[in-house]
């Protein structure tokens, strides 16, 4: 699969000093709203998409500086070419903002071993955007942000969910050891952990379903994504004594 590449005023002789932050799955959700936040903040945002190009370009519609990326974080070779791409026309990365992935539903005798596969690839493809990400450009500056987007579900389990479940737990731990990675680096490594947030994939949920998530929700309602966009933008241009977090958004479900 190729990966392609639109940008929208690229003036690298006139940008140079204004931040760059790169927001994974950014045409769509909490991704889109984040990208929202993130210009808002003075950010150049890049929009990062593997198949929801609509999305993203009316993103990039919405924001006052940015610029798109198509890449498949299941596919390496796609990540490299990106970074590339990334470091030839912009320059730097101040923000990563982890907040791609799927949810293959299924309970744990119908799923078959290539859904399991396919769930788990998405975090590989985090660890080494993350990797490739650091070593060209936050730990040169000495600088940088990464907030990874985990669920309340990687706390709390769901059943249907168990590989999904394992995968957010597991984003959890590598913010946590990630931190510690960086000890002494003026690099912040944070995980924002949504609850049921107001999106696509909660809107398709039976309405059985719907209403007994709000039972369980101490505010009464779902989440919406600006709210989630909130916490990381404060993440990403304040928050400077935050790092190895987990800052939960759920309305009160879950307590961390």
């Amino acid at each position: 699969m190729s990966m392609k590449q639109e940008t929208r005023n690229v003036k690298l002789e006139t940008d140079d000093e204004k931040p760059v932050a790169i927001v994974t799955g950014g045409g769509t959700g909490i991704g889109a709203a984040c990208c929202r936040s993130l210009a808002h903040e003075g950010f150049r945002v890049g929009i990062l998409y593997r198949s929801s190009e609509d999305g993203a370009k009316n993103v990039l519609s919405e924001i006052e500086d940015g610029f798109l990326l198509k890449a498949d974080l299941a596919d390496l070779d796609q990540i490299e070419e990106m970074v590339r791409h990334i470091r030839e026309t912009e320059g730097r990365v101040d923000v990563l903002v982890n907040n791609a992935g799927i949810s293959i539903n299924s309970d744990i005798n119908s799923m078959k071993v290539d859904e399991f596969d396919s769930q788990r690839s998405i975090l590989r493809g985090i660890w080494y955007l993350t990797k490739r990400i650091l070593r060209l450009f936050m730990i040169r500056k000495n600088n940088g942000r990464i907030i990874n987007i985990s669920s309340v579900v990687g706390h709390t389990g769901n059943g249907g969910q168990i590989p999904y479940t394992m995968e957010k737990a597991a984003l959890d731990a590598f913010t946590k050891s990630l931190a510690k990675e960086l000890w002494g680096r003026n690099i912040l490594v944070n995980s924002v952990a949504p609850g049921f947030i107001d999106t696509a994939m909660t809107t398709s949920l039976p309405s059985e379903i719907h209403e007994k998530i709000l039972e369980d929700i101490p505010l009464g309602r779902m989440g919406n994504p600006d709210e989630v966009a909130d916490v990381v933008a404060f993440l990403a241009n304040r928050g400077s004594y935050i790092t190895g977090s987990v800052i939960h958004v759920n309305g009160g479900l879950y307590g961390g």
